[in-house]
């Protein structure tokens, strides 16, 4: 193939589409593809050369990607690399708008797709350009204050509905880099990890959010498919730094996800490569985590393990990386983990968890497949093959099947549906159809039996569908699958049942799946003729022998569900004559099963089957809506598959019937016409619909039918008779295949020569497709245009002598010419040539060429015979301006033309629509039946034929940049006109084909601009309100495509932004009518969505020439355009800037008009409003604000209304920003600066070389001096983990600008700020708006006025401070919640602009806020302490504590002083706790202080200040962490003062009495006793451990230990909140204690702590023992499994506890050994068992006769619990299987079942556990009772009382 390939095209193609070569005229398609490559590959460089963006490079760009949808990669290796070298320049040129880089990123995507074709020696990218523009736009800094509009970044005006709709398109840009990058990847350079690591590891603040910034960098950057050669320089320089980091983080914080994510994708690429073993069960132990399922009874999430949860996707490309290989640990413990799972699957549970649980399933067995592929099946590539020792043996694919197999069978059933099901079943048959078909079989057979439960059928029937490839194929490994597949069809039929129609659809799929897969045909006659058969296939001959039956019963079926689904039958007359949804579902199921079972069938049968359809068909009439159109669809199938025999029997007998009764003249002129005249004429339109040359035949015939009822008056009529015309034209007008068996050449030989059965799931070949097309004859294209001489010429003429007034027509008459016209361009639109007319020139300007590229579809025109469209055209466009004058209301024939005039511009032969709809369709099916394993393109034959003729389609429709031409002009006013007319129906049709042909024509919307904007102009007082809203609807656009009020351009917008403004002064506007109100808007929110930042800059750098002069001259096909001159490229410069300076211009223009409407004082205040938006559109980052749009803003500041002063707000901090003056920065070597040499390797925290970062109180810069000569490092993360190679500081003050500017020195923009700033009666005005009330209770503090005082403060210093000073001490004072959130905002303000003040005025500054934050806080509300918490958090962020001394001094004055009440102390604890969180490891002295502070206080009375306490601790010991390569802390530790509260607690530990909450007196006096004091201790210490559980990062094991029994002995047992606080809090601590994540090293310290509490004296505490196992084992399952000594430990624990002489915890020891058994944690191996029964037959004392009124003992004898105890861990076996039953249950039972009758409790233990066991097993009782002899069986029956169970 690939040889004979290159001597057409002089070039070896990189990958093209192969289903090209399959095309009837695929001969020319190699000379049409170089002829577009060479003028792509000419234009493209060119343009670049010549430095246009726009239009040159983005036209010849998506040029290009049309090549490729068309062609693939059909371009040398040579040409490929240069175009993603040319498009990697283009999309990283830093101010390129971003739309464009978009464009041009998906299209370099597309380039990179295929990583196979370009290895690393070929290609080398760059990784930091695409690092810069990841930052640049994810990151951005001016993003926040609308400087920057990325697509869907969050706008001001929107409502929630939109912000779901901006996620998804947010993510858009997102996601675009995110998959550019990964396509980038695999071609960083060898040294790009050590650069890497050395740009993104001085992040690495596990406090900060630059962890998460830096971990998602490496997720998304680090290159992980170097070869193993360069793995020293790949991920051997972080693997151990980063797994070392996971293993060690316990809390799930969020940048954990992107760490897994990062070790999947590495696992994969490098399988064999590295040794996961010692990781694998904490891999597991994290995986069963993220799943969140529920386990034990009182069950408390952290709300983050929600929100954080891994990503299911890369779990399961991580686990099925990590199988195989010499170990088999992984497999050991998948297994493990699907065991201890494997319940939750069962039906009858369901949560929320159960969506993740399903998606595991479905992918993981995907994943497998695809790894196999890869090992065995794959052409090898440049990519690193995985070693013979790690590939998956036979064996390991064997486990891994059975491992999933009984959850698969489980998920069937669920809740959500059995699709997840069916496509892990089709994944797990492909490896393993022995394992995986039988017990689905077993499922199905029984199914398809019951009528009760139509759901098992439905999900059983979709899980076949799955399996139905590898059961049909059979194979070695499961020769007698096919034998399955008559039975199966045979049962499935009743499920063609008219009453349930999801089992009716499913079935019709069941039906089709399997008969595309295999040949109808009777093969039982080769059981005497052949002897070479095996004994599979002799059965399969003898069975085949059923197929004509089966054929037959189903057709009797579909008969049955069509009578019952008439017309009459189903609806009254009085309803819709359309089919309903459900309706035109089945018809679909219908016919298409139907019309394979037919294509599949062997002559003999169709003959039969046709035979039977014809008789039905004939002897009844069915009325033409809905049976019919089943009928005749049936018919259709049958007609099409073998067109010569079907029309035989068909047309005669229609024609006969239809003339027979048209034989009467008056029947012609009937309004209701006869039932049979009409049903004969829908059947014979649709038996029409086949082969072009078999309808030649019947030609007359069939041209007499037409001239007799395309004018009958019945409007049912004639339609049926104008969709015969169209069916008759298309057969003969276009090419398609004409058949769809699953062999080609169909099964007519005889069964000596070919077996039928050997086929059976074939798949089809791709190279010996063998496909029948048809291609139009001469016959048949001059029966086409003899047709349309003879039908279309007339109508045509006809019309066009009414439309010049000649001759008089009633309205349903032009009705009915108008359909005949349109049938006509319908069927024999591919015939006719596209429309002609001179282009429209110059609507852009260009210095490349473009031109349309015209595709080859098949069809010769005949320029000879009369172009009809052109004659349709004219006559449409005459016809349309007479009725618009002369009868508007005749709206039918209006719709008719529209759908004509969309036709005339875009009809080629298919529909846009249909083909979309075809194409889901096909890769729905595609999906279905495809094989993963094997992969290339093993499809079934009709599905590759299927691909082809989409193909085909496909060139049909690409009609990108087409010319726009003088007639394409006429007809789109035509539109225009239509869109802006009387009657709102109308308008919205012709707007819709408006909008299609906008997006088609190159640059037709600046034609079309202007003419629409007539109709808002308010000098044209001639407009009515119609016509303007019908132009506002046109620049709305829909919701797919263009919109005309924003196109990405100046010169349109700076036309059509002021002209919606202006029509507000309109007369046709009124804002009394609703519609137009709400048109306003959505237009202002459509524009505010899809506003993007324009660019100004337009240039391309020259490195981008250089790569596209190489394009242009290098490999094959060479282009014939010339690489420019000098001259030409000086010129290209030239006009470049000349764009870039029209740009600056027209956004200056725009800004101008737009403050000019503003300026007119009859604007309305709506229309206002809108402007006001519109500007605020309009700042940017690159080019600042004209001034008079800067004053206007300033103004509005003070504006009356509330919408523009929100607006107004933003926008004034944009222009601060925008006027900011740059400070100058220096790069620093941080070693220098502390004097301290850095140390080798990795060494994070707390180290000398950082030290001089901390906040020392003995240090501070307290004056000018110290203040000059420190050295301040603002961002919070670095130095922790280690330091840049270059730290970016500022220079020294003497360097920066200048800052206390006069007004004569500032600049026009700076002064308008200042003038207005200045001015104490606007500042009155400001301040008074600004401590407004918005929303009640709904404000918050406003990050955007924050922005606004931190930019005043830091241009201008503190020039306004003593304006704004008496405003910001009388709000302090005012406790009103809104005024004091106004000082807040302006106090952050000011503490964060005052960077760069010099050290007296920051001195001053801090004497003047100091006594008003003293008064705030004492002044501080419970609606207002959230704000002020917010303003010194705001006010601490990014900035050097040493900077900002004066104000934690001042907070840490004594936060819990008691003064002002409780609340207060709370309050100030909570600001205290916003600071110096954001300063993180920075402050260890301040930490020591306030814990020092507070622990005398810990005992405090208050509940809302323990809570804050225990939430203030956290922070505290927040820096606390055990992380790898991390020096211990300077921070406070945990151990320490652990140790000091136990001291503290005491009291409490030593005594056993059981603890009571001390509630209190508050006045009470004098020293209260230690027990009372370690109770409120003790509140406090359990606040701070919930508070911590979901914060820190790792968890304090050791240190919890030791107040474990302390919490045991309090925590209540029952489930009931009537607790007093104490008593809650200790179960909610030890229920989140038990969920920890725990090390291995850690467990055995667990384990003695519990062992130790279980010989405790109070059995509420060995009862909470056996809760808290529970879930500690569950949540750190394959932690405890890998380890032995563990899983004795707690078998012994519970074991044990099984003969505590307290019933509950026995009971509850049962519980959890039952549960252990389930989750497969432990086994129920012999020793056990035999342990179980010793104990049962303990022999209990005699009971004594008692004397009356002696004392009952109470106290149960040891022997009773002894007894009791070996009951219970029988029942706890039981119960551990609920949906199975294992060998050894029977025989338990039957032990169980002596002791029904002992006494109490163990008779009750067992009467509830053979409760339990009837309600678990009840569903499939008749599978479980087979595990039973008919002994066991009795006795049960005897035991279970009700006997109608088990009948």
């Amino acid at each position: 193939m690939r040889k004979a390939k290159s001597d057409t095209l002089d070039f070896i193609p990189q990958k093209d589409i192969v289903y090209n070569k399959l095309l009837p005229y695929a001969d020319r398609l190699d000379d049409e593809s170089n002829d577009i490559l060479s003028k792509i590959k000419g234009n493209l460089g060119r343009a670049v050369q010549l430095k246009e963006i726009w239009p040159g490079v983005l036209f010849w760009t998506r040029k290009l990607s049309t090549y490729m949808r068309l062609y693939g990669r059909k371009f040398s290796k040579e040409d490929h690399v240069l175009f993603i070298k040319l498009l990697y320049e283009l999309v990283t040129i830093p101010r390129l708008e971003i739309s464009m880089m978009q464009g041009l990123a998906r299209l370099l995507i597309n380039l990179l797709k295929k990583r196979e074709l370009l290895s690393r020696e070929d290609l080398e990218l760059p990784w930091r350009p695409l690092y810069e523009l990841h930052d640049r736009i994810l990151f951005s800094k001016t993003e926040h204050l609308g400087l920057n509009w990325f697509p869907n970044s969050p706008r001001p005006r929107s409502s929630c509905k939109l912000i779901m709709l901006k996620l998804v398109q947010r993510c858009s840009v997102e996601s675009v880099l995110k998959t550019l990058v990964k396509s980038c990847r695999p071609y960083f350079s060898e040294s790009a990890t050590q650069e890497m690591l050395d740009e993104w590891r001085p992040l690495l603040c596990p406090f900060d959010v630059t962890m998460q910034r830096a971990i998602s960098y490496f997720e998304l950057f680090l290159p992980t498919t170097l070869p193993p050669e360069l793995h020293h320089k790949g991920f051997k320089l972080w693997f151990d730094e980063l797994i070392s980091l996971w293993v060690s983080v316990q809390n799930l914080p969020s940048w954990e996800v992107h760490l897994v994510n990062l070790f999947a994708r590495l696992a994969n690429d490098n399988i064999g490569y590295i040794d996961w073993d010692p990781y694998i069960p904490k891999i597991f132990t994290r995986i069963l985590r993220s799943l969140n399922l529920p386990v034990g009874t009182s069950q408390m999430l952290v709300p983050r393990y929600i929100t954080n949860a891994y990503d299911i996707s890369h779990v399961v490309l991580w686990v099925s990386s990590l199988l195989g290989g010499p170990s088999k640990q992984a497999q050991e413990q998948l297994s493990g983990l699907f065991n201890s799972i494997t319940s939750f699957f069962h039906p009858s549970n369901h949560g929320r968890w159960l969506m993740k649980l399903m998606k595991l399933l479905q992918r993981l067995p995907a994943s497998v497949v695809r790894r196999l592929h890869r090992e065995r099946y794959r052409k090898p590539t440049w990519l690193t093959p995985i070693p013979d020792s790690h590939k998956l043996t036979e064996e390991d694919i064997t486990d891994f099947v059975e491992s999933m197999m009984q959850p698969v069978l489980l998920a069937m059933f669920s809740k959500t549906g059995s699709l997840d099901a069916a496509q892990a079943l089709q994944n797990l048959a492909l490896m393993r159809p022995e394992l995986v078909i039988p017990p689905v079989l077993e499922k199905t057979y029984p199914a398809l039996e019951t009528l009760t439960e139509p759901h098992q059928l439905t999900a059983t029937l979709s899980c076949m569908i799955g399996v139905a490839r590898s059961l049909v194929s059979g194979g070695q490994r499961f020769p007698e699958g096919p034998t399955h597949m008559l039975p199966l069809l045979m049962r499935a039929l009743p499920g063609v049942d008219p009453n349930d129609f999801s089992k009716c659809m499913i079935t019709f799929q069941f039906i089709a799946t399997f008969v595309t897969l295999v040949p109808l045909v009777d093969c039982s006659s080769a059981l005497h003729e052949r002897t070479d058969l095996t004994e599979v296939e002799r059965e399969m001959c003898s069975a085949s022998a059923e197929f004509e039956d089966f054929v037959l019963q189903f057709m009797d079926r579909c008969f049955a569900l069509i009578d019952s689904s008439t017309l009459e039958q189903t609806r009254e007359e009085t309803e819709t004559e359309k089919m309903t949804h459900l309706e035109s579902l089945v018809e679909l199921g219908l016919s298409s099963t139907f019309s394979t079972i037919l294509t599949q069938c062997s002559l003999d049968i169709f003959k039969v089957a046709l035979e039977k359809v014809f008789n039905f068909a004939t002897t009844n009439i069915f009325e033409t809506r809905v049976a019919g159109r089943m009928v005749a669809d049936m018919c259709r199938a049958a007609s099409k598959c073998h067109p010569a025999e079907s029309l035989k029997m068909f047309v005669p007998h229609c024609c006969n019937a239809i003339n027979q009764i048209a034989v009467n003249e008056e029947v012609l002129n009937e309004e209701e016409l006869d039932k049979e005249l009409l049903w004969n004429l829908q059947l014979l339109s649709e038996v029409s619909r086949v082969d072009g040359d078999k309808i030649l035949p019947y030609r007359s015939e069939l041209v007499q039918i037409l001239q007799l009822t395309l004018h009958l008056k019945c409007k049912q009529g004639y339609t049926l008779a104008c969709n015969l015309l169209h069916h008759i034209l298309r057969s003969t007008a276009l090419i398609y295949p004409t058949e769809y068996c699953s062999v080609p050449g169909g099964f007519h030989q005889p069964v000596s020569d070919y077996l039928p059965i050997k086929d059976w799931g074939r798949p089809g070949d791709l190279w010996n497709l063998d496909i029948r097309w048809h291609v139009p004859s001469v016959e048949e294209t001059s029966l086409a245009f003899y047709l349309l001489d003879l039908i279309l010429q007339p109508e045509l003429q006809r019309l066009q002598r009414f439309a010049q007034g000649d001759q008089d027509m009633s309205r349903d008459d032009v009705l009915q010419s108008l359909t005949i016209v349109q049938h006509c361009l319908l069927g024999a639109g591919g015939l006719m040539p596209p429309l002609k007319g001179e282009p429209i020139p110059e609507l852009v300007h260009s210095m490349v060429n473009l031109d349309e590229t015209t595709l080859y579809t098949g069809m010769e025109y005949d320029e000879s015979r009369e172009n009809y469209r052109d004659a349709i055209c004219g006559v449409m466009r005459q016809l349309l301006h007479y009725i618009l004058e002369h009868s508007e209301d005749d709206t039918k024939s209006l719709f008719s033309i529209i759908k004509i005039i969309s036709d005339l511009l875009h009809f080629k032969g298919s529909h846009k629509h249909e083909f979309d709809s075809r194409w889901k369709s096909f890769n729905l099916v595609k999906k279905s039946m495809e094989n993963r394993l094997h992969g290339r393109k093993q499809h079934i034959r009709a599905l590759l034929i299927d691909r082809v003729m989409l193909q085909h389609e496909l060139r049909k429709l690409t009609v990108e940049g087409c010319q726009y031409r003088s007639i394409h002009q006429e007809l789109m006013r035509d539109l225009l006109r239509l869109s802006t007319s009387t009657y709102s129906q109308v308008r919205s049709r012709a707007q819709n084909v408006l909008f299609t042909a906008l997006g088609t024509y190159n640059f037709c919307c600046r034609d079309l601009i202007p003419h629409v904007l007539e109709f808002l102009n308010p000098d044209n007082s001639s407009v009515t309100q119609q016509q303007f809203k019908g132009a506002l609807y046109c620049f709305l656009g829909n919701h797919s495509g263009v919109c005309l009020a924003n196109l990405h351009d100046w010169e349109c917008i700076a036309l059509t932004w002021p002209a919606i403004v202006r029509s507000g002064l309109s007369s046709a506007m009124s804002l009394e009518k609703p519609s137009i109100v709400r048109l306003f808007d959505d237009l202002a929110d459509k524009i505010h969505r899809q506003y993007e930042t324009i660019g100004i800059d337009f240039s391309i750098p020259d490195e981008c020439s250089t790569v596209a002069k190489q394009l242009m001259t290098a490999g094959n096909p060479v282009p014939v355009e010339p690489v420019p001159s000098e001259e030409e490229t000086q010129n290209g410069l030239k006009r470049q800037e000349q764009k870039n300076a029209e740009a600056i211009e027209k956004y200056k223009q725009l800004i101008g008009d737009l403050l000019e409407c503003l300026s007119n004082r009859n604007m309305p205040w709506k229309f206002e409003h809108i402007a006001i938006g519109f500007l605020s559109l309009l700042l940017r980052d690159d080019h600042q604000l004209p001034p008079p749009a800067v004053l206007f803003f300033v103004k509005s500041l003070n504006h009356d209304s509330l919408y523009v002063r929100k607006v107004a707000i933003s926008a004034v901090a944009g222009i601060m920003k925008q006027i900011k003056r740059p400070h100058k920065k220096v790069s620093v070597c941080p070693s220098e600066l502390c004097g301290v040499k850095e140390l080798d390797g990795i060494v994070a925290g707390d180290r000398a070389d950082n030290e001089w970062l901390q906040y020392n109180s003995s240090n501070l810069p307290r004056t000018q001096q110290d203040w000059d000569h420190c050295v301040f490092v603002e961002k919070t993360h670095w130095g922790y983990y280690c330091w840049p190679r270059k730290l970016m500081m500022y220079a020294p003050l003497e360097e920066q600008p200048k800052h206390n500017l006069s007004r004569e020195e500032m600049t026009e923009r700076e002064q308008i700020i200042f003038d207005h700033f200045s001015d104490p009666v606007f500042i009155n005005q400001f301040i008074e708006f600004l401590s407004l009330e918005d929303r009640k209770g709904k404000d918050k503090f406003s990050p955007r006025r924050f922005c606004l005082f931190k930019g005043l403060f830091r241009n201008f210093s503190d020039a306004f401070l003593p304006v704004l000073r008496p405003h910001m001490e009388r709000l302090v004072a005012d406790s009103h919640e809104s005024k004091q959130r106004c000082v807040a905002e302006i106090i952050s303000g000011l503490i964060r602009g005052c960077k760069h003040w010099s050290y007296l005025k920051v001195e001053s500054l801090w004497e003047l806020l100091c006594p008003l934050l003293r008064t705030a806080l004492s002044n501080i509300t419970i609606e207002t302490y959230a704000d002020w918490g917010t303003c010194i958090a705001t006010a601490c962020e990014s900035r050097d504590p040493r900077k900002l001394h004066w104000l934690f001094e001042m907070l840490m004055e004594s936060p819990v002083n008691g003064e002002g009440g409780s609340f207060v102390d709370a309050c100030r604890l909570y600001v205290l706790q916003g600071g110096l969180a954001q300063q993180e490891w920075r402050v260890p002295e301040l930490l020591h202080r306030l814990l020092q502070y507070l622990e005398p206080k810990l005992t405090q009375v208050y509940k809302n200040v323990r809570e804050r306490i225990g939430s203030v601790l956290t922070y505290i010991f927040m820096i606390d962490v055990n992380l790898p390569y991390t020096q211990p802390t300077t921070s406070p530790r945990i151990l320490d003062f652990t140790e000091r509260i136990l001291l503290q607690l005491k009291p409490l530990t030593e005594g056993d009495e059981e603890i009571q909450n001390h509630v209190i007196e508050e006045n009470e006096v004098g020293e209260q006793d230690e027990r009372t004091q370690a109770i409120k201790l003790l509140k406090t210490v359990l606040k701070w451990l919930i508070a911590s559980a979901g914060r820190s990062f790792s968890t304090a094991v050791p240190e919890q230990l030791r107040l474990l029994p302390l919490l045991f002995k309090i925590a209540p047992v029952e489930n009931d909140d009537s607790y007093d606080e104490l008593k809650r809090d200790a179960k909610t601590c030890l229920s989140l204690m038990s969920q920890g994540l725990l090390y291995t090293e850690q467990i055995p310290m667990v384990l003695n702590a519990l062992q130790e509490i279980a010989g405790s004296s109070s059995w509420h505490a060995r009862y909470t023992v056996l809760t808290y196992l529970q879930i500690m084992v569950f949540y750190n399952l394959f932690t405890f499994m890998s380890d032995q000594k563990a899983v004795n430990d707690v078998r012994a624990l519970v074991i044990q506890l099984l003969e505590d002489e307290q019933l509950e915890v026995r009971e509850m020891a049962a519980t959890t050994l039952s549960g252990f058994l389930q989750c497969n944690f432990l086994s129920m191996d012999a020793p056990m068992q035999a342990h179980f029964e010793a104990l049962c037959k303990t022999s209990l004392p005699k009971k004594r006769k008692r004397e009356v009124g002696c004392v009952v003992d109470t106290i149960p004898s040891a022997d009773l619990v002894r007894r009791h105890a070996g009951v219970l861990g029988l029942s706890a076996c039981i119960l551990s299987s609920p949906y199975d039953v294992p060998t050894w249950m029977p025989q338990l039972l039957m032990d169980l079942s002596a002791h029904l009758n002992d006494t109490q409790p163990i008779e009750m233990t067992v009467k509830k556990t053979l409760s339990n066991f009837r309600r678990t097993h009840h569903d499939n009782w008749q599978q479980h009772k087979q595990q039973f002899t008919d002994d066991q069986l009795l006795v049960l029956t005897d035991l279970l009382v009700s006997p109608c169970y088990y009948a």
